[in-house]
């Protein structure tokens, strides 16, 4: 009876010690990353927009939560919620050219890839809606005879060739060619989604647009070939191409 009464003994004390330690661990506490100031409504009045975020960990800098939270002058709110990430960054744009900054989120994923998460919302006459990024529908890339690659960017378009000549031996090693440049296996370039948006002026009568950009490697990941940069117009409730260019790596 004794012994049990110890053992009863000890284990309320690890149970108090364990809750102590647990009560003592912080729940991290969401905060405002970042107060910006600006009409998103279209009523001549700034709004406010505060970026707030909950840290995944006291000691980390991934945001496991992100949202913002708007308020008009006339005291209403709204919640644009954007899921997690590290270093948000809000700017205000009017993309969708209805004379009103529309609210565009940006968030690193922290993946080698260089991805960033993206949103665009437009809260136009106090209505809160997405806007849909724009895609590459259409891209395709495979290896060919005699250390040569092709990349078509568009059905109709004629292809870019790249001369991999300089990664033969490379190639080679992974039995993607012999020695004498002889395609072994039918393969494809790897195309990443695109990594990357940037608001750019297109002119001052035609208002912003987005740059687009999208990495293209051969055999694996950091084979990289190049940079497909792709310039995008909101026209009629959806983006249009306005110029697309490759960029071989150097």
């Amino acid at each position: 009876m004794k012994k049990l009464t110890l053992f009863a003994l000890a284990l309320i004390i690890s149970v108090s010690i364990n809750h102590t330690a647990i009560a003592s661990e912080k729940e991290p506490e969401a905060f405002i990353i970042e107060t910006y100031e600006s009409d998103v409504t279209g009523d001549g009045v700034d709004e406010t927009i505060e970026l707030k975020g909950i840290l995944f960990s006291e000691s980390a800098s991934y945001y496991r939560e992100i949202w913002a939270e708007i308020t008009s002058k006339h005291d209403e709110h709204w919640k644009i919620t954007y899921g997690g990430g590290y270093e948000p960054v809000l700017q205000f744009v009017d993309l969708n050219h209805d004379q009103i900054n529309d609210i565009f989120y940006q968030s690193p994923t922290g993946g080698s890839g260089g991805l960033y998460t993206y949103q665009l919302n437009t809260l136009a006459n106090e209505k809160l809606t997405d806007i849909p990024l724009p895609e590459q529908r259409y891209i395709k890339g495979s290896f060919q005879e005699n250390f040569n690659v092709t990349i078509q960017i568009t059905p109709e378009g004629k292809p870019i060739v790249v001369d991999v000549k300089d990664r033969a031996d490379d190639y080679i090693r992974l039995g993607i060619y012999d020695t004498e440049g002889n395609l072994l296996k039918p393969k494809s370039v790897m195309i990443d989604p695109i990594a990357f948006y940037d608001p750019v002026l297109i002119s001052k009568s035609k208002g912003y647009g987005l740059k687009s950009y999208q990495q293209i490697s051969g055999a694996y990941h950091a084979d990289q070939l190049g940079t497909i940069e792709t310039l995008w117009y909101y026209e009629d409730n959806e983006w249009i191409i306005l110029k697309t260019d490759w960029v071989p790596t150097t």
